[in-house]
């Protein structure tokens, strides 16, 4: 009976800690330091102590970034309707050689993207974006065949702590998923 009681005592703390989510993943993202739209140095550390969203995308892709990032719009139209304004929005570039800060900037301005909470990131090799995919957030990356420039990459939205820890995995395709991010951010962020 003892145990039943601090059990659910300890319950209802975590619950109040903010992360009262059910959570899929826990993966610690590696460090990185990494160039933005802007051609400034966004950091893991400078992430940490919020929560953010993030998936992997390229601007050439004919596929899957095209739904993810409208989502991903989407994601941030609704965190502000919702009054979410401490969440950032994080999107890693897959095909860092052709995705320069200038092309990223004109791709995130095709979609409307307001840059003051969404960063998309460059200034790696691909090598580095695939340890990142790969060991961050268990997604698989594979490099563009020959004759392509088409990289194949996983679809999730991730959302991660403020200790820089992956603690959940979104359908970034489907885009009933955003209602589900909002929910989650309602739940952790108040």
């Amino acid at each position: 009976m003892k145990r039943l009681l601090c059990i659910v005592a300890l319950s209802l703390f975590l619950a109040g800690c903010g992360e009262a989510i059910e959570t899929n993943m826990s993966e610690d993202v590696l460090d990185f330091e990494f160039t933005t739209q802007e051609n400034e140095t966004l950091a893991l550390d400078d992430l940490k102590g919020n929560y953010w969203i993030t998936d992997m995308i390229f601007t050439n892709c004919t596929t899957v970034c095209l739904p993810m990032t409208a989502n991903m719009k989407t994601l941030q139209e609704k965190m502000s309707q919702e009054g979410i304004d401490n969440v950032e929005l994080v999107s890693f570039s897959v095909d860092p050689d052709y995705d320069t800060p200038e092309v990223l900037k004109a791709y995130g301005e095709s979609y409307d993207a307001d840059f003051s909470n969404w960063t998309f990131l460059t200034g790696y090799d691909f090598e580095t974006i695939k340890e990142l995919s790969i060991k961050s957030f268990k997604s698989m990356l594979v490099e563009a065949p020959e004759g392509t420039d088409q990289v194949t990459h996983g679809v999730k939205f991730y959302l991660v702590n403020p200790e820089g820890k992956v603690i959940k995995f979104y359908d970034g395709v489907e885009s009933a998923s955003m209602d589900t991010i909002i929910n989650d951010l309602k739940k952790v962020t108040q």
